[in-house]
């Protein structure tokens, strides 16, 4: 793997900066890295001593000196120094050669601000960019599931993240209608936690939450839905304590979050002008991001809004596959691409 990382070096990148994940693409090579967006730093100096998988293992199993951070909450920068220091690992372990200075596009939600994008695009000028440019995340999945923006007809996407749910109407290479909520799979995870606090008087961990989410989580009813065993603190005893949850216990948690995500979808078609809608009526609206993952949401979003849902083929990956589309058809789709003028 070293040498072809080698090759690397010089060539242009895009990075889904993700809450949950971030995922590497290098132009010619596609994906070549896919980590949590997790850093583990020394509070006493306050140097990284892990970033990615192994970060992501000791959190919540960290002595007193060791903090596991994760720098992105609901889809935006919470930690510029962290997140920088993240992103310069990231770009090195993909380059090897500290003086690569790559051109980067970092895919950003929908509803940020300017003040927050500018932050993304510093990051990325500090971890060693040559040229840092930013793509909306739903335009970036747009273009990863396939989907033909530059035609004069609506396509619908909605990409469910770890912090946040973009969803956005692209008709003629540009975002007509869009929503973006800061609701994604962490907010899942909470409202996981929070039922089982308040049902059955146990804590657990955010990722027993997430693991407990992908194995019995759903948004629909369906045949032979699974139960799973969970372990956690007693809040009672403050004992270790084992407790059985079904799948229809796991759906009522996440009701809440699950209906703002329904409610965004419902919003943004009502605010599609008709022509469009007509359209999207015909195509579907396509589900994308690790959210789309969670059984039954295409189901329960084909239920409530009446239209046909098409799940992406890769959901987890639509976002840096479009970004990646991006660099190797520079010239072509250098319109959806936004930068700040910076020498």
């Amino acid at each position: 793997m070293a040498e072809t990382l080698f090759s690397f070096a010089g060539q242009d990148m895009a990075i889904d900066l993700g809450t949950a994940n971030t995922l590497v693409y290098v132009r010619s090579h596609g994906i070549v890295l896919n980590e949590p967006s997790v850093v583990a730093i020394n509070s006493q100096n306050g140097k990284p001593l892990a970033v990615g998988m192994e970060a992501k293992r000791m959190i919540g199993r960290t002595p007193a000196n060791i903090t596991a951070i994760r720098p992105l909450r609901d889809g935006v920068i919470a930690d510029f120094d962290i997140t920088e220091k993240m992103l310069r690992y990231f770009i090195q372990k993909v380059h090897r050669r500290k003086w690569a200075r790559p051109r980067i596009v970092v895919c950003v939600p929908s509803g940020i601000t300017p003040v927050e994008r500018r932050a993304v695009e510093e990051a990325a000028y500090h971890a060693g960019a040559r040229r840092a440019y930013t793509i909306e995340e739903p335009m970036a999945a747009a273009i990863g599931s396939g989907l033909p923006i530059g035609e004069p007809s609506g396509s619908m996407v909605v990409d469910i993240g770890g912090g946040t749910t973009e969803v956005a109407v692209i008709s003629l290479g540009g975002i007509v209608v869009s929503r973006s909520i800061r609701v994604g799979g962490d907010e899942l995870d909470t409202a996981i936690i929070d039922w089982i606090k308040k049902e059955h008087n146990v804590l657990i961990g955010e990722r027993t939450a997430e693991q407990l989410k992908m194995a019995v989580g759903s948004a629909w009813p369906y045949a032979d839905e699974p139960s799973a065993e969970v372990r956690g603190r007693d809040l009672v005893t403050g004992l270790p304590k084992t407790i059985l949850l079904s799948s229809p216990e796991i759906r009522e948690a996440i009701e809440e979050p699950a209906q703002a995500i329904v409610d965004a979808v419902k919003y943004t078609l009502d605010k599609t002008p008709p022509e469009l809608a007509a359209d999207i009526v015909e195509r579907g609206i396509v589900l994308t991001g690790g959210g789309a993952l969670l059984v039954g949401l295409d189901h329960r979003l084909a239920h409530e809004t009446g239209m046909p849902i098409v799940t992406a083929a890769n959901p987890l990956q639509s976002v840096v596959l479009g970004s990646g589309k991006c660099l190797e058809e520079f010239e072509a789709l250098h319109s959806v691409l936004a930068s700040s003028a910076r020498p």
